[in-house]
């Protein structure tokens, strides 16, 4: 499945990207790929090798190398705009196979300088404390010597790498993660301790640097029709386009240890610390993306833009965001307000076609994650978060649909255990047990002040329901 190589022959360096879906493809591949086609004076050519550690996206895989690694990216603007463009920055395919042979041979190079990854929060498999869920079978697993999470995977090429002195590397994580960097790094340490791999774990701290990054741009699952608009555009039948919004952002933590493109000339932003570019992405962009999510399943809508379209669910939105949100993250070198509106108006892009079942999955990790930190800074500064408690609200109904086999689709968490979340209902008070879970609270967890404020946004959502005829 080697694609083979770019014009320039075998590339000086390499980039190896873990996690081969959509979201790369539209995001960090097109980087790339405008990086070479400006060709930037004195600039060094990158490429893409891309791979993945499990075996869910294998037809993806196949379609993409039998291309040799080219693909069509559709964009589309709120206004209905469409762009079709040929990517080319994806030189190499690796199969996916049981072992990670091709893989770890691949990152083991010493012409790959970055391994990037997008393996989505819950691969992190970190408690609000950052420590590592051991309880998790994967993770399980992987510290007896396995390789299906990040971090077995990692440890299998590092420790290639270590064997063949094949030089520092940069590890990048490219998801929504707060401080996705250092928090990576400090799981990655973990786990290379609790594995008893001393050597490894010198060599990792020596050779290794794990910038944070911020990454953005609405990416949802391509369908048939995808296919079928960028042969009528540009006459190729590609079998495994992408599309996306018009926008795209990236901002990245200068930090690596090997080199990088120079991103920076095709828009990415390079900067000292994310952070306040991420916090505001997280809690304003992610958050209120699940929080139309769930509202829109409630009410029996299947699209984003329907319920961002709705009066009701964009009200619980903004004003989240409004009440809560803006006044913790103020002062910010961002304008949040306006940050705010931009985000409200690609939620409404009907051309978009996001899916509610794709925004409402993995909420066991996107409540500690994105919405979490503001109920907690609310609390600290005594102001009771009322708006923000309508997000959790919203999701502990769309969850009690999910418990009694009602919901309109199947529904996907990649940390949920389904034996607690069925238990929260079989309680003789389902919220105070929804309350308690330390998973999803962390150190609010069995507060009166977290159980006030749900039991408050709970009602809220049950009046709302009842006037929409969907209780």
């Amino acid at each position: 499945m080697n694609s083979g190589q770019g014009d320039g022959g075998t590339a000086a360096n390499v980039i190896l990207h873990i996690g081969a879906g959509s979201f790369h493809r539209a995001h960090q591949a097109w980087y790339l790929h405008r990086l070479n086609e400006a060709k930037v004076a004195g600039e060094p050519h990158w490429s893409l090798t891309v791979g993945n550690i499990r075996s869910d996206m294998n037809a993806v895989l196949d379609a993409l190398a039998a291309q040799h690694g080219v693909y069509t990216l559709e964009t589309v603007t709120p206004q209905g705009e469409r762009a079709y463009e040929t990517i080319r920055s994806i030189e190499r395919v690796v199969p996916w196979t049981e072992n990670l042979d091709g893989l770890i041979e691949a990152g083991a190079d010493p012409a790959c300088k970055i391994i990037s990854f997008t393996v989505t929060e819950g691969g992190y498999y970190l408690d609000e404390e950052d420590q590592l869920d051991t309880a998790n079978a994967d993770l399980a697993a992987d510290l007896a010597g396995g390789h299906t999470t990040i971090y077995g995977a990692l440890a299998a090429i590092l420790a290639e790498r270590m064997k063949r002195n094949a030089g520092p590397v940069t590890l990048q994580t490219c998801d929504n993660l707060r401080s996705n960097g250092e928090r990576f790094e400090a799981g990655m340490r973990a786990f290379l301790a609790q594995r008893g791999a001393t050597d490894l774990a010198q060599w990792f701290d020596a050779n290794t640097a794990c910038p944070s990054s911020m990454v953005d741009r609405i990416t949802p699952r391509p369908t048939p029709d995808v296919r079928e608009r960028v042969k009528a555009a540009t006459g190729v039948d590609d079998a495994c386009p992408v599309m996306g919004e018009a926008f795209i952002q990236w901002v990245i933590e200068d930090h690596f240890i090997a080199g990088r493109p120079a991103w920076q000339h095709v828009g990415a932003e390079l900067v000292d610390s994310v952070m306040p570019y991420e916090e505001a992405k997280i809690r304003i962009l992610n958050a209120t993306h699940s929080c139309i999510a769930w509202a829109g399943t409630l009410v029996g809508l299947n699209y984003i833009h329907e319920g961002t379209l709705d009066a009701d669910i964009q009200s619980f939105a903004f004003d989240y965001v409004t009440e809560d949100v803006i006044p913790c993250l103020t002062p910010s070198p961002l304008d949040l307000e306006r940050y705010r509106d931009v985000v409200l108006e690609r939620f409404s892009n009907p051309y978009i076609q996001d899916t509610n079942q794709r925004v409402a999955a993995d909420g066991f990790s996107k409540l500690p994650g994105f919405i979490a930190p503001t109920l907690s800074e609310c609390f600290e500064r005594g102001v009771t978060p009322a708006a923000t408690a309508m997000l959790p609200a919203l999701f502990f109904r769309f969850l009690q649909r999910w418990h009694t086999g009602k919901l309109p689709y199947a529904y996907q968490d990649g940390v949920m255990d389904e034996r607690v979340a069925h238990a929260f209902f079989a309680a003789t008070d389902p919220l105070p047990a929804f309350a308690a879970d330390r998973l999803l609270w962390g150190s609010m967890a069995q507060t009166p002040e977290l159980e006030s404020a749900l039991a408050g946004a709970l009602a809220r959502v049950d009046a709302w329901l009842a006037k929409r005829g969907a209780a």
